[in-house]
């Protein structure tokens, strides 16, 4: 599986990164794992073709991590996209893409498309096939008015699980689980703050996940300063991996 940083940014753009949004790959399908605001920004920046997203699946629904879906949405319709689009997300994603669509652009999301729009609530630990890839939800703590989810997507034989954002969960040793790869929130570096997780929590449970590669991303400007030196592996804008 082909894994792609097209932002690793934090929700205010700490070091001038894009905001969250992880392309995946396997064969010709492809899956972006959250679309924040500046996704197709990032997108064009790093040459992915909009159009070639099958699907997007959100761990939650804060503006950093879904704000980008109705800029993707536009694009395919005034670019005459013609292939299905799935978006995926925690209960009541419909609504608040139509609700942010029609604040952004009043009366877009009536308009007519030549594409199919299809969404698909994700509910907790319950996997959901989409095209080529399955993921597992599993509910984190993180207040984003509706449920937020650790992501685990599995594809071509290999697993990459996300965090999503939350405060430390035992939630994430199942979602990460023998995971091929777990990308793991560190907004701070040892600043316990509710609803987000730091390093030094990651570092302190890193024995108990047993995922075989650990790579961490949102990171805020303290966390940005200090992961030089601490010898682990950080993603940035643009980094490529192969699980």
């Amino acid at each position: 599986m082909q894994v792609r940083f097209l932002g690793s940014g934090d929700a205010f753009g700490s070091g001038g990164r894009f905001q969250t949004c992880i392309h995946l790959q396997v064969g010709e399908a492809r899956l972006v794992v959250d679309c924040g605001a500046s996704s197709l920004v990032a997108m064009r920046r790093f040459g992915v073709d909009p159009q070639s997203v099958d699907t997007v699946v959100l761990s939650h629904l804060h503006g950093d991590h879904f704000g980008g879906v109705p800029f993707l949405v536009l694009d395919g319709q005034f670019r005459r996209r013609a292939q299905p689009l799935t978006i995926a997300g925690p209960p009541g994603v419909a609504a608040r893409v139509t609700a942010a669509m029609e604040v952004l652009f009043p009366g877009s999301s009536a308009v007519e498309r030549k594409f199919a729009l299809r969404f698909v609530e994700l509910r907790d630990r319950t996997p959901v096939a989409l095209g080529a890839f399955t993921v597992t939800p599993y509910e984190v703590v993180h207040a984003s008015g509706a449920p937020p989810y650790a992501l685990r997507v599995a594809a071509g034989g290999k697993v990459v699980a996300y965090s999503g954002d939350t405060e430390w969960t035992d939630a994430l040793l199942e979602a990460a689980r023998e995971a091929d790869l777990f990308i793991a929130e560190a907004l701070f570096f040892d600043k316990r703050v509710k609803y987000h997780l730091d390093y030094t929590t990651l570092a302190a449970e890193r024995a108990r996940l047993t995922c075989r590669q650990l790579i961490l991303t949102h990171m805020g400007e303290e966390m940005l300063g200090r992961v030089g030196a601490l010898g682990v592996e950080a993603a940035e804008d643009g980094l490529e991996l192969v699980v």
